[in-house]
C-alpha cells in the first residue's frame, strides 16, 4: 500500500511538472559563422573595420554608447583607420576629422557652464544619452547596453551579435508579443507568458530594440552592397575589433614567444647532449 502511494504521488508530481518544464524556452544557437579574424594568424580587414565604423556612427550610435572607446583608438595599429605615415593615433589627420564632427560636453574653465566643443582624438565616444533615465525614456523603458565589450560579454561572441542582428523574424502563430518589443529566437528569455499554440513554446524571447539594419540603410564608400547580412558581417567585426583592439599585437607576440621558446629547447638539447656526451649515465 505505501509503494502504490508513493506511486501515485510520484506520478502526479511529474505531471504537474511536465507544463513547466515544457513552458520554459531558450534561445537557439548562433549561427555557424567563418571571422578572418580568428585563429591565432586571424587579422581583421581594415575595410571591413571602416564599414563596421559608419554603420556604427550612423546607426547604433543613436541608443548605444561605447564610452571605453576614445577616438585615437581609431587610429592605432590594427584599427579602422591606421596609417603607418602617423604612429601616434592623436596625430592621424583622418582620426581628427571624424572626432572634429562629433560635439562634445565640457565645462567652460571661466564661467564653469555647461558648453559644446568639436571633439579631438583624445576624447572618447559621446554617450547618446545625458544618463540612465533619459536613456530609459528613449526606449520604453529599457536600457541599451554599453557596445565597448558587448564581443566579449555575450556567450557566443561575435557569432550571437551576427545572429541577433539578423536575426528578426515574424512571431509564430500563437505568440502574441507586447507592445514595444520585438521576437527575436537569438535573444534570451521565456516567452511562454505570451504563447497560447498549440506546439512547444517557440525558442528566443523579446527585446525593446527594433530591427535596425535594412537593405542600403548604409552606403559603403567602397562600393561593397549593402545586404542586412554584409551590415551585420561589418558592425560585428568593429564591435569584435573594439572588444579587444591589441589583439593582432597580442597574437603576434605569442607567436613570436613560441618560436623563441622552439630555437631556446633547441638550443638547451644540443648543448645537454655536448656537455654530457662522454659521461656515462
Amino acid at each position: 500500500m505505501l509503494r502504490k502511494t508513493i506511486a501515485l504521488a510520484a506520478l502526479g508530481l511529474a505531471v504537474f511538472a511536465t507544463p513547466a518544464l515544457a513552458a520554459s524556452s531558450h534561445p537557439l544557437e548562433p549561427k555557424e559563422m567563418t571571422w578572418g579574424f580568428e585563429g591565432p594568424f586571424g587579422k581583421f580587414d581594415q575595410a571591413q573595420l571602416q564599414r563596421g565604423y559608419k554603420i556604427y556612427r550612423e546607426v547604433c550610435s543613436a541608443c548605444h554608447s561605447m564610452e571605453l572607446m576614445s577616438f585615437r583608438n581609431l587610429g592605432q595599429k590594427g584599427g579602422p583607420f591606421y596609417d603607418p605615415k602617423y604612429p601616434n593615433p592623436n596625430d592621424n589627420p583622418y582620426v581628427k576629422a571624424i572626432a572634429k564632427d562629433y560635439q562634445i560636453n565640457d565645462i567652460d574653465s571661466e564661467t564653469g557652464d555647461v558648453i559644446q566643443r568639436p571633439g579631438t582624438s583624445a576624447d572618447r565616444f559621446p554617450n547618446p544619452f545625458p544618463n540612465e533615465p533619459a536613456a530609459r525614456a528613449s526606449n520604453g523603458g529599457a536600457l541599451p547596453p554599453d557596445l565597448s565589450n558587448m564581443a566579449k560579454a555575450r556567450d557566443g561572441g561575435p557569432r550571437y551579435i551576427y545572429s541577433l542582428l539578423t536575426g528578426f523574424v515574424e512571431p509564430p502563430e500563437g505568440l502574441t508579443v507586447p507592445n514595444g518589443q520585438h521576437y527575436n529566437p537569438y535573444m534570451a528569455g521565456d516567452v511562454s507568458a505570451y504563447y497560447k499554440g498549440k506546439h512547444h513554446v517557440p525558442p528566443g524571447g523579446f527585446l525593446a530594440m527594433a530591427p535596425p539594419l535594412a537593405t542600403d540603410k548604409v552606403s559603403f564608400d567602397d562600393g561593397t552592397k549593402s545586404t542586412v547580412e554584409q551590415q551585420a558581417k561589418d558592425v560585428t567585426a568593429f564591435l569584435t575589433w573594439a572588444s579587444e583592439p591589441k589583439m593582432e599585437e597580442r597574437k603576434a607576440f605569442g607567436i613570436a614567444a613560441i618560436i623563441y621558446l622552439l630555437i631556446l629547447s633547441g638550443i638547451l638539447y644540443v648543448s645537454y647532449k655536448r656537455i654530457w656526451r662522454n659521461v656515462s649515465h
